[in-house]
C-alpha cells in the first residue's frame, strides 16, 4: 500500500509540474493556440494520482495484489510516462513551431500510441485482478 501512496504522490507532483510548464512555456513563447501540453497535467492527475489512490483503497479493502501485480504496474508506469513524454515532445514542437519531417511526426505519434496501448493493456490486467478478488470474496 505504501507503493500506491508513493506513486500517487509522485504523479501529483508531476501533474503540477506539467501544468506549470504548460502555462509558463506557452506564455514565454506568446503561444495562444491549442497544444497537447495542456493535457499532460490531466493525464498525470487522472491516470497517475487518482488511479493509484483508488488502488490504495481497493488494496486496503480487497487485498487484490498478487505476485504479478508488480509487473503489471511497471508496464502501467512505463505506458503513462511514455505517453506523457510524447505529449510534451509534441506540445513543445507545436509551441516553438518546429517543422517536423513526416518520419519524426509519425515517430512521435507512434510512441504516444505505444504508451496508450501499454496503459490500456495493464489497466485491463489490473481490473481482472481486482475482479478475481471481488469474486473470491463473494464465495
Amino acid at each position: 500500500m505504501k507503493r500506491y501512496m508513493n506513486s500517487a504522490l509522485l504523479y501529483a507532483i508531476l501533474a503540477m509540474a506539467g501544468g506549470v510548464f504548460y502555462r509558463e512555456f506557452t506564455k514565454f513563447n506568446g503561444f495562444t493556440a491549442k497544444t497537447t501540453l495542456s493535457v499532460v497535467h490531466t493525464h498525470y492527475f487522472l491516470l497517475g494520482m487518482v488511479l493509484f489512490l483508488l488502488l490504495l483503497v481497493l488494496e486496503k479493502n480487497l487485498s487484490f495484489s498478487r505476485e504479478k501485480t508488480g509487473r503489471v504496474l511497471a508496464v502501467y508506469h512505463i505506458g503513462l510516462n511514455l505517453t506523457a513524454v510524447m505529449l510534451v515532445v509534441r506540445g513543445v514542437t507545436q509551441v516553438v513551431g518546429a517543422n517536423l519531417s513526416k518520419g519524426a511526426d509519425a515517430a512521435i505519434s507512434g510512441m504516444a500510441g505505444i504508451g496508450h496501448i501499454l496503459l490500456g493493456v495493464s489497466l485491463v490486467l489490473l481490473l481482472l485482478q481486482i475482479r478475481r478478488s471481488v469474486l473470491a470474496s463473494q464465495s
